[in-house]
């Protein structure tokens, strides 16, 4: 076997990368899968009946249609097998699924750090230049990936820390608060003939509750199964983590091997070039999408740091830093940092913690209908509409996750649908054109 056809060739990073129509092109026929002349008809029988041809592609569809009606019948009086083993395969490969989209998001930040790598160094040694780009910038990349993630939570954990220390040694006096609350409630509702049934806070009651949670013997099983999970989450992280950095370390020879794979076993060629394109316009969607999200999470979460100053609510830097974090989920992750930062101003004024509410609703619906669409939308170049229903049915049928993939992929099927359609659309003109209108006798 000659050596040559193992190596891959270096890849220039300069080069000219095709647009995403020149892409689009790649993936739709250029007739839209509109042929010169109409297909024949099929023959009828003098009774009518259509007459199909019995030859071995005919007994391909049959040998087909008879396996997959076996195997559907199968599942349906077998789904608890199949249950286990889908539970069993995906925890086999949840780590690789992991770390290939912790490889996405750090090629992200990867991929300008290579560019503006060579640009720094584009008088040195063009081979060392070459040789050390890589490691350099997926180390950088990962390094402020990790270290972003570790500050946002030294920030976080210590102002919960003192909340719930905060919450502790006022327990008792909110519960007596909350007692004058319904005394006072029962009397005005004495007063106007309303009898409401009797309501009252054993503080005592609420401790032995607690004392006796704690020292239930299910508690040990409990916690030494939540410790057994996290042990294996650790691991998996790690797992996916090493995971990553292979794959960004050999994209490109990966990236070879793939294609000479599909070049072996696809019919053609050009089915090929199809899915490469295809490829390469998920990962630019997707790519532009993170870039949108960033940028949308940080002007959310600026603006709640301003709004909060203005107003004198404690605790704005961590909270806005929060509420920022958690806006990188499309359009409802705002709800969450919001539903943590009032937790924590709760406790140092329950008043400011109401105003933080009512100032992070009217900041999500200036998000939600104006920043969001606009920012993330045109990132992707989905319609502004468009990506309120992808985020709403990803939403739907997969929950947080379903919401962060749903408006990349929606992005899409959006460009190559628009394309396809408008392919399809100036075909049917041409044909019409060339084709002569029968004249009415």
């Amino acid at each position: 076997m000659d050596k040559n056809n193992n190596q891959i060739p270096a890849t220039d990073v300069h080069e000219k990368e095709p647009t995403s129509k020149e892409l689009i092109a790649n993936v739709i026929p250029e007739d839209g899968g509109i042929e010169n002349a109409p297909k024949k008809a099929p023959k009828k029988s003098s009774g009518g009946r259509i007459i199909f041809e019995f030859n071995s592609k005919t007994i391909k569809y049959i040998v087909a249609a008879a396996v997959f009606i076996i195997l559907f019948a199968w599942g349906i009086n077998n789904t608890e097998k199949i249950s286990s083993v889908t539970s069993g395969i995906s925890a086999i490969l949840s780590p690789f699924i992991t770390g290939s989209c912790f490889a996405f998001i750090i090629n992200v930040l990867m991929r300008p750090m290579e560019k503006y790598f060579d640009i720094i160094f584009k008088k040195g040694n063009d081979k060392l230049r070459n040789k050390t780009r890589r490691p350099v910038c997926l180390i950088l990349s990962t390094v402020l990936i990790i270290g972003l993630l570790f500050a946002l939570l030294f920030m976080i954990i210590p102002e919960f820390i003192k909340a719930l220390q905060s919450l502790a040694k006022s327990l008792p006096d909110y519960i007596n608060q909350v007692e004058v609350w319904i005394d006072r409630l029962a009397v005005f509702a004495a007063n106007h003939g309303i009898t409401l049934p009797e309501m009252s806070i054993n503080s005592a009651k609420i401790l032995d509750t607690i004392k006796n949670f704690i020292n239930d013997s299910k508690l040990v099983d409990k916690t030494l199964n939540f410790t057994g999970s996290l042990v294996s989450g650790v691991v998996n992280i790690i797992v996916a983590v090493a995971f990553s950095l292979y794959l960004l370390a050999q994209k490109e020879k990966l990236g070879a091997q793939i294609r000479k794979l599909m070049q072996a076993f696809l019919p053609k060629k050009n089915d090929v070039n199809r899915i490469v394109s295809l490829v390469e316009i998920v990962d630019r969607t997707f790519t532009s999408f993170i870039a949108g999200q960033l940028t949308e999470a940080v002007i959310i979460g600026a603006l709640c740091f301003i709004g909060m100053l203005i107003f004198k609510m404690p605790y704005a830097a961590v909270i806005s830093v929060l509420v920022g974090f958690t806006a990188l989920i499309p359009v409802f992750g705002a709800f969450i940092g919001t539903a943590i930062g009032a937790f924590l101003i709760l406790f140092d004024d329950p008043m400011k913690a109401v105003w933080f509410i009512v100032f992070i609703v009217v900041l999500q619906q200036l998000e939600g209908n104006l920043i969001y669409p606009k920012v993330v939308g045109k990132s992707v170049g989905l319609p502004g509409i468009w990506v309120l229903v992808a985020v709403t049915v990803g939403g739907t049928l997969g929950g947080v996750m379903g919401i962060i993939v749903s408006v990349p992929a929606c992005a899409v099927i959006y460009s190559l649908l628009s394309y396809l359609i408008n392919v399809r659309l100036k075909r049917k003109e041409e044909i019409e054109t060339v084709t002569p209108k029968k004249s009415n006798k």
